[in-house]
């Protein structure tokens, strides 16, 4: 699928309150989601899943090709694509991009064929494996400018054990969790350190998006009315947050939230899976939508304002608009169980 030059503005405003302290400073009085183009990694019958985009505009992400083969990439600002991220310590075909920051460090796991992740990091060519000591399972999820990270991790033995999230801020590293889940994984930081976002696992197996402040505290669950699922993926330092989320009917939205309780939704027209991954200080989003083949697309949209209630955008029909797509597995293996979700 070649990209596609797209102007979608899509806005459904489900649930709207009034923002409180300074979250509200952060934001305009109106907007909504423009999709400015739609791209593929090169290559037939791949599924495309980006998840960070970086003020430079450059994109990391994750391709898995017709065999089931998973590989990290970069698609950098002017549309072309890295060759294929693979960690040198990948023998069984599973290496992710995960984060990217400015002077285009990356992030993410691969697997091992015991099936468990561990961290690297890839600057000027060169891998750097990342776990937490004692760990047996570490997955790194973010990086921001100052060179802080996120992630999630498992102290073995893992089929037993709790999944925790932990953060990394001038080189002390925090292990935390949500009270009473079964797993927490840090997803985002911003530069100011000021938000962590994420998602956890509660004793039901729903998932439900926290966000950390500053001072370490928690707040959660951070569902919009309705969902039965939440994640939530990426942040920037407006404090503008994206993620995505599932309603009873099976359909997943993507999900841009600005704390401590503002939502909208949006979704790619014609397809039932649509999911907000990462999003730059100019409002620059990277998302992915599901085609009704079961193949995911990315695409780069862009978030201006934040939306009131009851404020609707105009819909331009995008080229070759897909087949509305059947509901897909919603299941807590399917949206990210031990395995972090992408």
């Amino acid at each position: 699928m070649k990209p596609k030059q797209i102007f979608i503005s899509v806005l459904a405003v489900l649930f709207v309150f009034p923002l409180m302290g300074t979250f509200a400073q952060q934001a305009a009085n109106s907007g909504s989601i423009e999709v400015i183009t739609t791209f593929d990694y090169p290559g037939a019958g791949n599924s495309t899943l980006p998840q960070k985009i970086n003020e430079r505009g450059d994109i990391v992400g994750v391709f898995i090709d017709s065999l089931g083969v998973t590989r990290g990439f970069v698609r950098f600002s002017d549309g072309s694509f890295s060759e294929p991220i693979v960690d040198p310590n990948d023998t069984v075909g599973f290496t992710e991009g995960r984060g990217i920051n400015n002077s285009r460090t990356v992030v993410g796991d691969y697997a091992t064929p015991d099936g468990n992740l561990h961290g690297f990091f890839l600057s000027g060519g060169t891998f750097t494996g990342f776990d937490i000591p004692g760990a047996a399972f570490t997955a790194v999820l973010s990086i921001n400018n100052p060179g802080d990270f996120t992630g999630t991790f498992i102290f073995p033995p893992v089929a037993t054990g709790i999944q925790q999230a932990f953060v990394s801020v001038g080189g002390t590293i925090t292990l935390f969790s949500v009270p009473g889940a079964v797993a927490t994984l840090a997803y985002d930081i911003n530069d100011s350190k000021r938000l962590v976002v994420g998602y956890y696992v509660d004793a039901s197996g729903i998932l439900h998006g926290y966000y950390r402040d500053a001072n370490g505290a928690l707040h959660f669950p951070i569902d919009p009315s309705g969902s039965v699922g939440t994640i939530l993926f990426g942040l920037n330092n407006r404090d503008w947050v994206v993620g995505r989320h599932a309603d009873s009917s099976g359909v997943t939205h993507g999900l841009f939230f600005v704390p401590p309780n503002n939502f909208f939704t949006f979704d790619y027209p014609g397809s039932a899976f649509t999911s907000l991954n990462g999003i730059s200080d100019q409002g620059n989003i990277c998302g992915r939508y599901v085609d009704a083949s079961g193949i995911a697309h990315g695409f780069i949209a862009r978030v201006t304002g934040t939306p009131q209630a009851n404020q609707m955008g105009k819909l331009t029909t995008p080229v070759n608009q897909p087949s509305v797509a059947v509901p897909l597995d919603q299941s807590r293996s399917a949206w990210g169980g031990a395995m972090p979700a992408r």
